[in-house]
């Protein structure tokens, strides 16, 4: 793939070079993540980050991710402060904003609709989540978490065992990493859900066309025995018809440390998108786990920075001056990382 100017819109435009050559980049920009140094290989652009659903970790991580390497952010939250309220398209809103910034990141309920805006903008847009469809940076830290979690037991992410747990039939992040793991030999994948819930016939039927081994359950303990990672969803609540539909399946597969240490075998990591929902009658995965060594949630969030800092290093093509742009951190830095 030839990153510089590109659209990030889909996991399948990938191969598992182009994979390889994100987490390289992104172990490059680790010193930036970790205020050990700064650079100001961006400055002067701008991120336009356009996000018409609720979002926290990604908009925040993606704009984080920008400042980090020197440029500066514009935001826009929701429908209704924009022109798209008033019954402007995402073909004009594109040919406008892309006259603003440098490139996007854009989030939209609709599937579909970040592709669609990406083929009027003047400038790379990556997807931030188009509905119930994808979330390609999502899927692309998660498996950097994967790798550098395995690398700590000597393994590598082919061979890989993984239960994904949850909401599998409206979850855009477990859709992107099965067609991510796609690129991996010898993969076993157990899929966990209500049978409302499954993964999309489409995804398991390219999962085992590439030769991973896929099996389909509705019971939790049984699947993530022998697994190395267990990957949990939550309810994706706006997705449903009804807040009453979302509720039926709410707290149905709740991962909490006697269920871990029942089932799990004890290097097994705990791995979830966030937000987990801490509400009492859903708590899928149980803040009694927040101990755990094997809890990588905040691992994952932190690699997320790391990825989207390669991703904008790569599709504005500076990686290869970024360190000379660079100097110490003169503020202090506690030791969070």
């Amino acid at each position: 793939m030839e990153f510089a100017g590109s659209h990030i819109l889909s996991i399948q435009q990938f191969e598992r070079a182009d994979v390889e050559r994100i987490f390289s980049v992104a172990d490059q920009m680790e010193p930036y993540a970790q205020r050990q140094r700064v650079t100001k290989v961006l400055g002067g652009a701008i991120l336009g980050n356009m996000f018409f659903e609720p979002s926290t970790r990604t908009r925040v991580s993606f704009g984080s991710a920008f400042n980090l390497l020197g440029g500066e952010v514009r935001e826009t939250t929701g429908f209704e402060s924009t022109a798209i309220a008033k019954g402007e398209s995402l073909y004009d809103t594109a040919r406008v904003l892309s006259g603003y910034s440098d490139v996007i990141v854009m989030r939209h309920p609709a599937e579909g609709s970040v592709a669609e805006f990406a083929a009027a903008s003047r400038v790379p847009v990556l997807n931030g989540g188009d509905g119930s469809n994808e979330h390609p940076s999502q899927a692309l830290l998660d498996l950097y978490t994967i790798k550098k979690e395995l690398s700590e037991q000597r393994r590598g992410i082919d061979k890989l065992r993984i239960a994904m747990v949850g909401d599998l039939r409206y979850g855009r992040t477990v859709h992107s990493l099965c067609k991510l793991l796609c690129l991996y030999d010898d993969v076993q994948v157990r899929l966990v859900s209500p049978g409302e819930l499954r993964m999309p016939g489409e995804i398991v039927e390219q999962m085992r066309n590439a030769g991973m081994l896929v099996k389909e359950s509705d019971a939790l303990e049984e699947s993530i025995a022998h697994v190395d990672i267990v990957y949990s969803t939550r309810i994706q609540e706006e997705r449903f018809n009804s807040q009453e539909e979302a509720d039926l399946y709410r707290g149905r597969f709740r991962l909490n440390q006697s269920v871990y240490t029942a089932n799990c075998e004890p290097n097994t990591v705990i791995m979830h998108p966030l937000p987990r929902d801490s509400r009492d009658n859903a708590r899928e995965l149980d803040d009694d786990l927040n101990d755990n060594p094997n809890l990588a949630i905040f691992r994952q969030t932190d690699n997320g920075v790391l990825v989207r800092m390669a991703l904008f290093a790569l599709t504005l093509d500076v990686v290869g001056q970024v360190a000379e742009h660079s100097r110490e951190v003169n503020w202090y830095t506690a030791g969070r990382f």
